[in-house]
């Protein structure tokens, strides 16, 4: 985990449960360029970068029947996909306060999600998969990507390619 100095990050906040549809909507887009290190910027404008080995070290979790939603695909599951819960991820990146989490991938495509979504213990966790089915997921079947096993409608919010994690104060 490292932490890069403040940068000037453009992006705009909408509400819970909205979603950013600037990407194309391909059904077999190609992943995006690099490997699937993420950054989290905190409500403070500070940067930590994470790479898969860092969100590895965090503890796991698990997220049974789960579905994917695809463009052009439709439906596809039930998964079990394994990672570490969002709320981890961000409590190892900010451990301050935050009202807002918008996960962007790295093709644009983004979800928002409120700090009250995350409940702890969570029943069903909203995780960052780096498995499915026991197996490490390929950087093609989305690595990193956004599980949110609540419901059907909240698989559209399922992000795949995770790269930023922009945090909004409270």
């Amino acid at each position: 985990m490292a932490a890069h100095p403040d940068h000037s990050h453009g992006h705009s906040h909408g509400h819970s449960h909205s979603h950013s549809h600037s990407h194309s909507h391909d059904p077999n887009p190609t992943p995006p360029a690099g490997d699937a290190t993420l950054c989290v910027v905190a409500p403070n404008g500070r940067e930590v970068w994470l790479a898969v080995e860092d969100l590895a070290r965090l503890p796991q979790a698990r997220a049974d029947g789960c579905y994917i939603v695809s463009t052009g695909h439709g439906t596809s599951g039930p998964f079990a996909f394994g990672g570490p819960t969002l709320a981890d991820v961000i409590a190892a990146a900010w451990p301050g306060g935050w009202q807002q989490a918008r996960v962007v991938s790295g093709d644009g495509y983004a979800a928002n999600l409120a700090a009250a979504e995350l409940p702890t213990p969570p029943a069903q966790p909203i995780l960052l998969a780096l498995t499915r089915d026991d197996r490490p997921l390929s950087r093609a079947q989305g690595l990193v990507r956004l599980i949110i096993p609540q419901g059907d409608a909240d698989a559209l919010r399922q992000v795949k390619w995770v790269a930023r994690i922009l945090l909004d104060p409270t």
